[in-house]
């Protein structure tokens, strides 16, 4: 019998190997469905919490943040674009991409998620920015994803322009940075394990496949 199993999915829209690594582990669950019964719950985390409006620029930002020269940012991009391209997702970012604000894209991800449609449009909104190339916090970039998976544009422009779920994504950002999370992907099953970073669909697997395992062998409390 599949094991119910919870995943907290911390992750940013903006972040190359968030949709690496949540590709990856779609891959583990539909090799697992024998012995996991899994629900994806995504959580809010933001690589670049004080990006102005218009952005920056990708090598621009890379170099600052992390002291990559354009030749290193250049290489890490093909590297990134060859894994994503093996989990049949496209990647079509170039040293003319920009590093957006995603404040606003989590809100939406907070209502989508009591719609009943956040999985699919955490992958809209990570096709609009790697595939496409569209700022993520642009409101008519992410009505438009919202409509794109069957969600009501104009509720979702409503949220937008309100400020709604601020409050509530601040609140899931600062649990998650409290509990030791400070990058992303992180992958938290059922509040207790901890799987870091784009691991290949095997690691994941056989990470799923044994803390089934484990479960089914633990004794009950009480």
């Amino acid at each position: 019998m599949a094991r119910p199993m919870k995943i907290d999915f911390v992750s940013d829209v903006s972040c190359p190997w968030c949709i690496i690594g949540l590709r990856a582990l779609e891959e583990a669950l539909a090799r697992t469905g024998d012995v996991v019964d899994a629900h994806i719950s995504f959580q809010p985390f933001e690589l670049n919490p004080h990006m102005p409006p218009e952005g920056q620029n990708i090598v621009e930002h890379v170099a600052q943040k992390y002291g990559a020269t354009p030749e290193r940012s250049a290489e890490n991009r093909k590297m990134i674009h060859d894994r994503a391209a093996q989990l049949g997702f496209t990647m079509a970012t170039s040293d003319q991409s920009r590093i957006y604000n995603t404040f606003d894209a989590h809100r939406l991800l907070h209502w989508a998620e009591i719609e009943g449609r956040q999985p699919a449009l955490k992958h809209a909104l990570f096709e609009a920015y790697f595939t496409l190339g569209e700022n993520p916090s642009d409101h008519d970039v992410l009505v438009a994803a919202a409509e794109k998976v069957g969600l009501d544009g104009a509720a979702a422009r409503e949220v937008l322009t309100s400020g709604r779920y601020a409050d509530e994504v601040r609140s899931a950002e600062q649990l998650w940075q409290s509990r030791g999370i400070n990058a992303v992907p992180a992958v938290i099953i059922d509040g207790q394990y901890l799987i870091m970073g784009g691991q290949p669909s095997e690691a994941f697997e056989q990470a799923l496949r044994q803390i089934a395992t484990e479960a089914e062998h633990a004794a009950p409390i009480g």
